[in-house]
């Protein structure tokens, strides 16, 4: 088990919309005088959501671009997974449906979990130490060496300082969003300095699922289309 973005993270860092009742958006709107309801902000900003236009020019100068500048750019998205890395689609909807029911049960039992007690050897640390953060999840073993490795199957009397605590119920379930949102920004950082997982040459390779699965959640289940799989 390793440290990765909680669903109730994830949950809490969208913008949550209030509600607005159907009618003509434009009618009685005056851009001149400034919202004084949360109502009122919500319907400038979906008024002037509906004249931008569905496409953007931009002008440029050819002549302030560098001569050997050059951008690639995807028109289909994110390029597909070589043929056998990518999971069938079946398999992808199999996991977002076992996903949302973990994530309903681990809801409905949050209080429990929080409630009970951690081992001796557990110190969470504050909000604001990354350092301790890192240390904590990751291990001070890996910290120290700075590189990312396989996993390791974990065994009784397990030095957990050393290798990193799991992100077990019982501890996610004490922090705060505002702790959870800090710690996962943390640990982007610490694996956007290092690489995640070196080019994967097999299609056998144990981590492939790993990564398969997190990008089938962040895809399909909180809808990020543009890295979803096309269905063949």
């Amino acid at each position: 088990m390793a440290w990765v973005p909680a669903e109730s993270a994830v949950e809490e860092l969208m913008p949550r919309l209030l509600p607005v009742e159907p009618c003509d958006l434009t009618e009685g709107f005056d851009p001149s005088i400034p919202p004084r309801t949360p109502q009122e902000y919500l319907r400038r900003v979906q008024i002037e959501a509906a004249q931008c236009p569905d496409v953007v020019v931009a002008q440029i100068d050819p002549k302030k671009l560098k001569r050997k500048q050059s951008v690639n750019i995807s028109l289909s998205g994110c390029q597909p997974a070589p043929e056998g890395y990518s999971p069938t689609l079946q398999w992808q909807q199999q996991q977002v449906a076992q996903f949302s029911a973990v994530r309903q049960n681990v809801n409905r039992h949050r209080s429990h979990w929080k409630s009970q007690q951690l081992d001796s050897n557990v110190t969470m640390p504050k909000s604001e130490d990354e350092e301790g953060w890192k240390k904590f999840c990751l291990g001070e073993r890996l910290c120290s060496e700075g590189a990312v490795g396989p996993a390791k199957n974990e065994s009784p009397g397990i030095d957990y300082i050393q290798i990193g605590f799991p992100p077990l119920l019982s501890i996610v379930s004490r922090m705060n969003q505002a702790t959870i949102a800090s710690v996962l920004e943390y640990l982007s950082n610490w694996f956007g300095e290092r690489d995640f997982t070196p080019e994967l040459n097999s299609r056998d390779d144990e981590r492939v699922p790993a990564l398969n699965l997190l990008i089938c959640l962040v895809s399909r289940y909180f809808d990020q289309r543009d890295l979803a799989d096309e269905p063949s």
